[in-house]
Formats: structure tokens, C-alpha cells, sequence
């Protein structure tokens, strides 16, 4: 419950945030690292580096390549990004576009951005290579990232032909 909390008192700070510009960054503003922000956001209780939480998540979370709100994707450490880097999906757009809200990414040290874009650029359509939105060129970045996939926090639903269906359990209805 308390976690819960914590999350909700975040994401209302985020909203709030949202509204005001601020021209520099404070001096005692916190300094998010992406795994703390985005086991606070998620819910998904996995420690250490960005690296770890594909392998950690084996046995305790289900995994896959298809964005689900809420879940986190887990980039694979690559150049400069040698921890890996993790994100919530806070928006899915396409089968091939969704909105991140993460932290401590690129030009943003320490910062969260919320809902910015990230594009599946992988040849079979399984998000192990995206793009992600760049403030400075208001674009998408020209660097790809391989990606691990998607950790949910609780089950996804049954997929048909690429399509989430919701279940409804019967049991205990008589």
C-alpha cells in the first residue's frame, strides 16, 4: 500500500511538474536513476543495474516483446549505455509506437521525462531495436537500441493475432 502511495505522489508530482516550466534545475532537486524511478512507477520490485532486470525477472515476472501499459521495457546495454537503461510504458500509440516515462536518459542526467516517443525499428517487428525522441533535434534520435522486451507486472492477457483479449475467470460465479 505504501508503495502504491509513493507511486501515486509521484506521478501527481509529474503532473504538476508538467504544468510549470522551470528554466534551470535545482540544486536540491532528487537526481533519478532509472531503475529506482522505474520500480517506483511500475510496482516491479527488481534490484541492481538496468542489465540485471531481463535476468531477474526470469520465474518472477512474465516477460515478452509486446508493450503493455505499466510494464518496463529493458534495454540491453549498448555504447555509452553500458548499465542498460529501463522505462515504463506509460502509452501505447501503434503496434509499433509507445510512449516511455523514464529517468536519467541522454540530455536529461538525473531528470524524469514523461511520455516521450519510442518507435520499434527492428526488421520482424519484436521491439529488439527502437528509437527514442531526442529534445534537442525535436526528432527521433539516430542511434538504435537493442532491447531485451517487456517485463509485466502482472500477466498479460491472452494474445490472438497480435490482439490483447481480456479473460474473465468463471470459477466460483454458481
Amino acid at each position: 500500500m505504501l508503495k502504491r502511495l509513493s507511486a501515486a505522489l509521484v506521478a501527481l508530482t509529474l503532473g504538476f511538474s508538467a504544468l510549470v516550466v522551470a528554466p534551470s534545475v535545482k540544486a536540491d532537486a532528487p537526481y533519478w536513476q532509472c531503475v529506482t524511478f522505474a520500480r517506483m512507477f511500475s510496482g516491479i520490485n527488481i534490484y541492481g543495474d538496468a542489465l540485471t532486470w531481463w535476468g531477474q525477472a526470469e520465474g518472477k515476472y512474465v516477460t515478452g516483446e509486446r508493450p503493455q501499459t505499466g510494464s518496463v521495457l529493458a534495454f540491453r546495454p549498448s555504447g555509452r549505455m553500458s548499465r542498460g537503461h529501463v522505462a515504463v510504458v506509460s502509452e501505447i500509440v501503434t503496434d509499433r509506437v509507445i510512449r516511455v516515462t523514464h529517468a536519467n536518459w541522454g540530455g536529461s542526467r538525473g531528470q524524469v521525462e514523461e511520455n516521450v516517443t519510442v518507435v520499434d525499428v527492428s526488421p520482424a517487428g519484436d521491439w529488439t531495436a527502437v528509437k527514442v525522441w531526442y529534445n534537442p533535434i525535436n526528432d527521433l534520435g539516430t542511434s538504435v537500441y537493442p532491447t531485451y522486451g517487456f517485463i509485466y507486472k502482472d500477466a498479460p492477457a491472452p494474445s490472438r493475432d497480435g490482439v490483447l483479449m481480456a479473460s474473465v475467470s468463471t470459477s466460483g460465479l454458481n
